[in-house]
């Protein structure tokens, strides 16, 4: 089943730590989001493979907004 990964804050994609296939493990840094100046690591919730990524670097993001998709 997958399992979506959302923003915790209203920000600008920083930096994207993973690629689409990649294996992961819970609580990796998947993106890290840009807010006020400071830098928000968005983790793995469990281990999983990235299945799809759904931001851009540099792309501003809302609260809730899905980046990561995990299978």
């Amino acid at each position: 089943m997958a399992t979506p990964v959302s923003a915790h804050i209203t920000g600008t994609v920083w930096k994207i730590e993973v690629k689409e296939g990649d294996t992961v493990s819970e609580g990796q840094t998947l993106v890290i989001l840009e807010s006020m100046k400071m830098e928000m690591p968005v983790e793995a919730p469990s281990a999983g493979k990235v299945e799809k990524i759904h931001c851009a670097e540099t792309q501003a993001v809302n609260e809730g907004d899905v980046l990561v998709t995990l299978a």
